[in-house]
C-alpha cells in the first residue's frame, strides 16, 4: 500500500511521530491539534487502543483505511469519498500581494478565519503541524494556506481558504502555488484533499496542475 492511501496513519507514524498518541497499531493526534485517528491496516487489533485513545462521547475521523472489525460499542459511519489530488511539477505563480509567513502572533487571526470558512477540522494547535502562509490586506488576514499531514516524501496542502470579503482576487491560487512550489523544491510531493461536492475548488486545483490521484473514503468513528 502506498503511504498516501493511509494518510493519517502514515503521518502519525513518520512526520508527526513525536506528537502522536499511540497504542500499538492505532495512533491519533491530540484533540487540540486535529480530530484524526489512523490504524496501521484494516486487520489491526484496535479494541483496547480505542478505549485508551478516544474519550467517551468523542468522535474521531479516519481516512483511507478503517478497521475491518469494530469492538462492541463503536460505530463507523461513512461520510464521503474525498478527491486526493497530487502535483509533480511547479505551478505558475500569478502576481499579487505579498505573501507572509504565519506564526504564533497570527494564531488568533488564523483561528478566526478558519472558524468562519473552514470550521470542521482546524483546532487550537493545528498550526503546530507545519508551515502556514497568508495574505494580509490592510492588516486583515484575507487568505491562508498551510501544511498538515505528511511523510518524509510527501506534504499535504491544507486549510486553503479566503475570507468572503476577498473572494475572486486569486489569493487562494497564489498561496497554493507558492506552497506547492516550495514543497517540490524541498524534494517532497505535494498533495491535498477536497470534497468532490466542492466542484469549484476541485476544478481550480486541476486547472492549476493538480491531478486526481485517487478517491479516498472518509469516516467518522465514535462510541455507539
Amino acid at each position: 500500500m502506498h503511504r498516501l492511501d493511509n494518510p493519517f496513519w502514515s503521518a502519525l507514524d513518520t512526520l508527526h511521530r513525536d506528537v502522536a498518541l499511540r497504542e500499538g497499531d492505532v495512533a491519533r493526534y491530540p484533540a487540540d491539534m486535529a480530530p484524526f485517528l489512523g490504524v496501521a491496516d484494516a486487520d489491526a487489533d484496535i479494541g483496547a487502543a480505542l478505549d485508551a485513545l478516544v474519550a467517551p462521547g468523542e468522535a474521531v475521523l479516519m481516512l483511507g483505511v478503517a478497521p475491518g472489525r469494530l469492538p462492541r460499542g463503536w460505530r463507523l459511519d461513512p461520510l464521503e469519498e474525498l478527491a486526493q489530488l497530487a502535483c509533480d511539477a511547479p505551478l505558475a505563480l500569478a502576481d499579487g500581494p505579498d505573501i507572509c509567513e504565519l506564526g504564533d502572533a497570527d494564531r488568533a487571526d488564523v483561528l478566526a478565519l478558519t472558524a468562519l470558512v473552514y470550521p470542521h477540522y482546524f483546532r487550537e494547535r493545528t498550526m503546530d503541524l507545519g508551515r502556514y502562509i497568508g495574505i494580509r490586506v490592510d492588516g486583515r488576514l484575507a487568505a491562508m494556506a498551510g501544511e498538515r499531514l505528511g511523510t518524509p516524501a510527501h506534504r499535504e496542502m491544507s486549510a486553503i481558504c479566503t475570507h468572503p470579503d476577498f473572494n475572486g482576487r486569486g489569493f487562494a491560487r497564489r498561496l497554493t502555488a507558492r506552497l506547492t512550489n516550495d514543497t517540490l523544491a524541498a524534494g517532497r510531493g505535494p498533495f491535498l484533499h477536497v470534497s468532490q461536492r466542492n466542484t469549484r475548488a476541485k476544478a481550480m486545483y486541476e486547472r492549476m496542475g493538480y491531478r486526481l490521484r485517487r478517491t479516498i473514503p472518509f469516516w467518522s468513528l465514535q462510541r455507539a
